[in-house]
């Protein structure tokens, strides 16, 4: 073997055990209780993290909702969830949370077929997007990753402070700490901050709804909690140009976690009895970790609210707290 083919070796090798480290340090939720006669929601859920957390919960005993913007792919998962774990507590809605009339008429036809909701898992999200504004006059990519899991979540709490004890999961992520709410641009009115800045934005909305979610909320036994579940190589990233969509792939399928992996922290908040009534907390490997100082202003927190509320349509005899 020459000198090149050693040194190829010695370094397939480190990154080997640098994979091997990696996957040491992850967070797996350990808890082994069922979910049955619970109801749960998970958006997103007919690909990646959406998809294992709802594969998970089904597995332990749970009715699980599928809310997917495409149905075909969302029935498609619902067949792969059922045979997996031998559930047939599986069902799909249509949920397009680009549109509000879509998030509305979801509502619709949950409640009419469920008089509870134990958990909403908030897991969908978007990037790489073209900016443009939705029929809803809101920037689309805002909307998905942020109005529209807004409108959702309040639209149910009604249901979820009824059926007592319930959880809400909000799936964020690191890059909130880079974002920043302007709110002279929240909807990007007078310019737009670029893919990667946009995204961190709505993190940090994502953070700062949760936290105000779980002040808002205490006393009735439902609690809101944020996360991150790390760097996982799913179809997120799909829309994003195609040579960096690719060049992402390779780096992706060596270090990054996969969709399982990924999904463990909103598993764990989901069902252990370690977070029982914990709320208002960001967790990161099934563990709580630090957020950005911004996370924690809770006067934008406020400010950030009301303004959503306007900006989604909201009544006040919609907002059932």
């Amino acid at each position: 073997m020459g000198l090149l083919g050693s040194v190829g070796v010695v370094l397939g090798l480190a990154m080997l055990a640098l994979k091997v480290w990696y996957q040491s340090t992850m967070g797996m939720c350990r808890s082994t209780r069922r979910s049955d006669g619970k109801v749960v929601i998970v958006t997103g859920s007919n690909t990646g993290i959406g998809k294992e957390t709802a594969r998970d919960l089904a597995k332990r005993g749970a009715r699980v909702y599928l809310a997917c913007r495409d149905l075909s792919r969302g029935q498609a998962a619902q067949r792969e969830i059922i045979e997996s774990t031998g559930s047939h507590q599986v069902e799909v809605l249509k949920l397009d949370l680009g549109s509000l009339a879509s998030v509305r008429e979801f509502v619709k036809q949950f409640l009419s077929k469920e008089k509870q909701l134990d958990i909403l898992v908030n897991n969908a999200a978007a990037t790489g997007l073209e900016n443009k504004l939705s029929k809803d006059g809101l920037q689309q990519e805002m909307q998905i990753n942020h109005f529209g899991p807004f409108l959702l979540t309040i639209l149910l709490l009604d249901v979820l402070k009824k059926t007592g004890s319930s959880r809400i999961i909000t799936v964020s992520s690191l890059a909130h700490k880079m974002g920043k709410i302007e709110f002279d641009n929240l909807n990007c009115e007078k310019s737009f901050p670029g893919g990667t800045k946009l995204y961190s934005n709505a993190k940090l909305a994502n953070v700062l709804f949760a936290n105000e979610l779980a002040r808002k909320l205490e006393g009735t036994g439902v609690t809101s909690n944020s996360l991150h579940p790390g760097a996982v190589k799913t179809e997120i990233a799909r829309r994003l140009p195609f040579l960096i969509y690719k060049l992402l792939g390779y780096g992706t399928a060596f270090f990054f976690k996969n969709a399982y992996e990924g999904a463990q922290t909103s598993i764990h908040l989901a069902v252990s009895d370690e977070v029982q009534g914990v709320t208002g907390r960001y967790f990161v490997d099934c563990k709580e970790s630090e957020m950005s100082e911004d996370a924690k202003n809770q006067e934008l927190a406020k400010k950030l609210w009301d303004e959503c509320v306007q900006l989604v349509k909201l009544t006040p005899e919609e907002i059932k707290l």
